[in-house]
């Protein structure tokens, strides 16, 4: 037969192999072209599926080739035994052969899945079992060419069950070998921390801390107060700049807010983000304010921190290297906002599991709004993203457009929700709660955020009071309102 037409019954072969059934034998073309064809062929879809599934600056590492090498040549040894065992020498390239060949359709086959993966064209639950289920399907095709030979060569059950943990065996052995040495690395470059940067953060921080103004007696102001804690992606960087940004130009928050950034980029013009400074921050900030009248607005971005299991932690990630930071917990935030002495709190928590922080952080004083239920992720941490699906629907969108928490959390809840829908991920499920005496007060003091141009001087006081003559008759406070939805 000619060369094409043995490359068709080799494809044709392989798939009635992963299919256990010896019909292979009798499709098979064991020549030393083809061989050499479906090696190349397997060669080049592992380079091809390592290159889709690779981060973004890797290397090519001719270690994890050679590492892959080891099967086909483990498998092209024991076609030598069994052509020697079994006296029948046309046998020396079929278990090979088959095994090239089923290997380069299923390593295809994860190649295009990890194609539509970078493309976010899967659904989100995908995203977890791929590992899996790329795993068994090396696990099928090796496992398939031992079944079909069993079968044919009528190996006796204890032979049979011997050659499959072996086999088994053989690949947890080489899977743990080889996991540091992937076809594509990525190249890591060891951090270090100049001397212009480990001074230049303390003047940073005082400049920061100084410029903050002191209010005015007598009118509610607002105070903000950014922390992007983690530093190898720049959304969350960009989120906390931008949701500053908006307030220092559309609520007047210019010379009341401060921006704590962890980013490689960012040494020389912003604190660094750690729990040292944003307590050394929130001090201040009650120095300067009247912790009567004014609000703190705290708006936190990061990776919500989980276990090896995916299990959430109920913090968020700091990191800036080679700094070695302790993650933001949310029973340490609350006992630091406590010993600032400041009263009035919006906090907003754009993460991962950010609903995690909702029952540390309750307080009669204070409004939390998170990006997601405790055991919900949420989205748009992309690399190539400046602001997270929740960053944008509510502090681009949401606060620009609406003129109230609510209004604006409301819109945030729709649009992420939409988006989420659109892409096929598990809905986040964003999370509102508000304490009592913040419910009551919190209209006025919108007043003084969203209607800032008209600089309204609000008695909180006396709003207070006023509300409560006009209260219902048993005095109780409303509820906190825990769920968006």
């Amino acid at each position: 037969m000619g060369f094409l037409s043995n490359f068709f019954s080799n494809l044709a072969a392989a798939l009635w192999m992963l299919l256990g059934s010896t019909k292979a034998f009798s499709r098979v073309k064991p020549t030393f072209a083809q061989f050499a064809i479906f090696l190349i062929l397997a060669i080049s879809a592992n380079i091809l599926f390592a290159y889709l599934a690779a981060p973004s600056l890797s290397f090519f590492n001719e270690q994890g080739l050679i590492s892959y090498l080891v099967w086909p040549a483990i498998i092209l040894v024991a076609g030598i035994i069994l052509a020697k065992r079994s006296l029948n020498y046309s046998l020396l390239f079929v278990p090979v052969i088959l095994w090239l060949t089923a290997d380069t359709l299923l390593v295809l086959l994860q190649s295009l899945i990890q194609f539509l993966e970078n493309e976010s064209l899967l659904p989100y639950w995908l995203h977890h079992v791929m590992p899996t289920l790329f795993a068994l399907l090396f696990v099928w095709q090796t496992t398939s060419l031992l079944w079909i030979f069993a079968k044919r060569l009528h190996w006796p059950w204890w032979e049979r069950v011997l050659m499959l943990v072996a086999t088994i065996a053989l690949l947890l052995v080489w899977q743990r070998n080889v996991v540091d040495q992937p076809i594509f690395k990525e190249y890591v470059e060891e951090t270090k921390l100049s001397e212009a940067q480990f001074f230049a953060q303390a003047p940073v921080m005082q400049k920061s801390l100084d410029n903050i103004t002191r209010s005015r007696k007598g009118v509610s102001e607002w105070y903000f107060l950014g922390v992007a804690s983690y530093a190898e992606q720049d959304v969350f960087m960009s989120e906390i700049l931008q949701a500053r940004q908006l307030f220092d130009v559309k609520f007047g928050t210019a010379g009341h807010s401060m921006a704590l950034i962890n980013n490689p980029n960012t040494w020389f013009d912003y604190p660094i983000a750690s729990r040292a400074s944003i307590e050394q921050s929130l001090n201040a900030f009650a120095k300067k304010m009247d912790t009567d009248e004014d609000v703190l607005f705290l708006a936190l971005s990061s990776h919500g921190v989980v276990d090896e299991h995916d299990t959430p932690l109920g913090e968020l990630a700091v990191t800036n290297e080679p700094l070695d930071l302790p993650p933001i917990d949310p029973y340490w935030l609350k006992s630091a906002l406590d010993n600032s002495g400041i009263r009035w709190r919006v906090i907003v928590v754009s993460a991962c599991y950010a609903g995690t922080f909702i029952d540390a952080l309750k307080d009669p004083y204070t409004l939390i709004i998170t990006a997601s239920r405790a055991d919900r992720a949420s989205f748009g941490c992309t690399n190539d993203a400046d602001l997270t699906y929740f960053g944008r629907a509510f502090f681009a969108e949401g606060m620009r457009e609406q003129q109230s928490f609510d209004g604006a959390f409301l819109q945030a809840v729709r649009r992420v929700g939409e988006r989420e829908t659109l892409m096929g991920f598990e809905s986040s499920e964003p999370q509102r709660a508000i304490g009592e005496v913040m419910q009551k007060a919190l209209p006025e003091l919108e007043k003084a955020l969203f209607l800032h141009d008209t600089n309204p001087v609000i008695d909180l006081q006396k709003a207070l009071a006023d509300d409560a003559d006009t209260a219902t008759t048993d005095g109780n406070a409303a509820a906190i309102n825990e769920n968006a939805q």
